[in-house]
């Protein structure tokens, strides 16, 4: 079981990036996907998620009306859309899969698979 992600980079902060994590469709059709990230030094900490029905997304308070969680099913594949950066967005961002209580209550343990991490960095 693999999750894969990509898309990160560097962008001046207000810019944008979109995050893609592709994914078994065993792991898509029954588990809630979501987004963590971890800066240096730093806890890794809970983005956003999204049920399989890919609607009623959800997301921290950090991140709310900035960044925007999706998943598309004929493509096996979860988005994280991320508008008006921060520098203190800056972190490895990873993909996860869990079941939905475990991902709505975003603690990082709970998670059942995660990808390799795409590194993000915004620059004042």
């Amino acid at each position: 079981v693999q999750l894969q992600a990509s898309g990160g980079g560097e962008v001046q902060a207000g810019g944008s990036l979109r995050l893609s994590c592709t994914h078994s469709e065993q792991i898509f059709s029954s588990e809630a996907m979501g987004w963590f990230r971890q800066a240096p030094g730093k806890e890794r900490e809970f983005v956003a998620g999204v049920g399989w029905s890919g609607s009623d997304p959800y997301y921290a308070d950090s991140v709310k009306d900035r960044f925007t969680i999706s998943r598309d099913h004929a493509k096996n594949t979860v988005y994280l859309q991320m508008n008006s950066l921060k520098p203190e967005d800056s972190a490895t961002y990873y993909c996860a899969s869990a079941l939905e209580p475990y991902m709505k209550a975003g603690d990082s343990r709970g998670m059942d698979y995660w990808g390799k991490g795409t590194l993000v960095t915004v620059s004042s």
